[in-house]
């Protein structure tokens, strides 16, 4: 039970202070001024949660692949240099102000378009639109599936990603999961509800700076503590 409890501390604390202030939190507060709440959030989480998943199974399956100790030393040496990463970007970062521009102009660019390539033939197609629409189609409406998309491929090879890995493959794995999964739910929500007023409030500098001591506390942790055989 404590092994369950302990990556499960863990792991949302590392998602949480990984997670405020990334690519994909902004991408998610910018998507749900424009389209549905339900249907961003919907989507964010649905790929947040197979993401976080699939990323444990990975970490799981690590030591069956590698030795114990190998896959412990690995986790350790990604717990220091995730550290120093943080601590880089706090003081070196580009900043919110950057990373909310960056993920603006994408979005605004893919927005365009769309509503570019759609205004001629949406009075024509409204009639059947309305008639072919049921619950199926709007649950994984286009909407839905944006926020999966944008969210899982920005995700995809993240630092939370990588936590997450090296934290299943040493620590119990379903609790690394529930952790995860409830910060990423918690960041999601607040982005989805008011994310760039939050981040607006909130020092990123302050954020880089409490995950790099958190993520170097945890791999002094990891370095001084004994391998299971």
């Amino acid at each position: 039970m404590s092994s369950v409890v302990q990556g499960f501390t863990k792991s949302l604390a590392i998602t949480v202070l990984s997670e405020i202030g990334d690519k994909t939190f902004f991408a998610a507060a910018i998507l749900a001024m424009r389209h549905p709440r339900r249907f961003v959030l919907s989507g964010c989480l649905a790929s947040l949660i197979v993401m976080t998943i699939l990323s444990a199974i990975v970490g799981w399956a690590a030591p069956n692949l590698i030795s114990r100790k190998w896959t412990h030393h690995i986790t350790t040496l990604l717990f220091f240099g995730f550290g120093l990463w943080s601590l880089w970007d706090a003081f070196m970062g580009e900043g919110e102000a950057e990373e909310l521009a960056e993920v603006e102009a994408k979005l605004d660019a893919d927005w365009k378009a769309n509503t570019g390539k759609t205004k001629d033939s949406s009075k024509a197609d409204d009639d059947s639109k309305k008639k072919r629409r049921h619950f199926l189609s709007q649950i994984f409406s286009p909407i839905f599936l944006k926020a999966f998309s944008i969210t899982f491929f920005g995700e995809w090879g993240d630092k939370s990603q990588l936590a997450t890995i090296g934290l299943a493959s040493d620590e119990n794995p379903f609790g690394v999961v529930l952790g995860g999964i409830l910060g990423q739910a918690l960041c999601t929500t607040a982005a989805v509800l008011g994310g760039k007023s939050l981040a607006s409030q909130i020092s990123e500098k302050f954020v880089a700076l409490s995950g790099g001591v958190l993520f170097l506390v945890f791999g002094i942790q990891s370095f001084l503590s004994t391998v299971e055989s």
